[in-house]
């Protein structure tokens, strides 16, 4: 029988370790059996706390986005005005441990297969609503409501265009470059709206 409080340990280990066997073996050859090995327990322990691969798959993206969120959450505590906290988001979804080959193959493995999982479709919806929805809470202090929300839309797509870019490409040698290439989209259509202002 598993120790009091041993739960949510051992469920972060089998998803670590997920993560691991994905970064391996790929999406399709990672197996329950191959996870356990990982972790270094029974396939029996597996599926004490997960119900099959699919739940533990799910488990995995929904950590991974917890995980992001958390770094989204820490750099907020520093971050002085509306400018500074979408900077904030820039710089957690183009961190280091974004682009870590283990992160990067388990977000490549678990996109390809969102399309036929409706459980990860969900949850990842969940994910580019929230993104959204952060992005135009801040925006919206600096421009109104409708251009608030078109800057929004170009900030997720630079965020999620360049981070699939250099993840197909096997990395970034510098996680700054495709900050710099964003932040630099937010600060021109920030000016633009400025400049629209001035001619009126």
């Amino acid at each position: 029988m598993p120790k009091l409080g041993m739960g949510p340990i051992r469920r972060r280990q089998l998803i670590d370790a997920a993560i691991a066997s994905i970064h391996e073996y790929g999406l399709a050859d990672t197996t329950v059996a191959r996870i356990a090995r990982k972790a270094g327990v029974s396939p029996g322990i597996v599926h004490h706390y997960f119900t099959g691969k699919d739940d533990l798959l799910f488990e995995t993206m929904r950590q991974l986005l917890a995980d992001l969120r958390a770094d989204v959450v820490a750099r907020y505590a520093s971050a002085r005005g509306p400018f500074e906290r979408l900077n904030s988001v820039i710089n957690a979804c183009f961190g280091d441990v974004q682009f870590s080959p283990e992160v990067v193959a388990a977000w490549l493995g678990l996109y390809g297969t969102a399309r036929q999982s409706e459980r990860l479709q969900a949850i990842l919806t969940i994910y580019h609503r929230r993104l959204r929805s952060n992005l135009v809470s801040d925006l919206r202090a600096l421009v109104p409501p409708q251009e608030a929300a078109r800057i929004a839309e170009g900030i997720a797509a630079m965020i999620d265009g360049l981070w699939v870019r250099y993840a197909l490409m096997g990395g970034v040698d510098d996680p700054l470059i495709p900050r710099t290439l964003t932040r630099d989209y937010l600060t021109a259509a920030l000016a633009q709206f400025d400049n629209k202002k001035k001619t009126r």
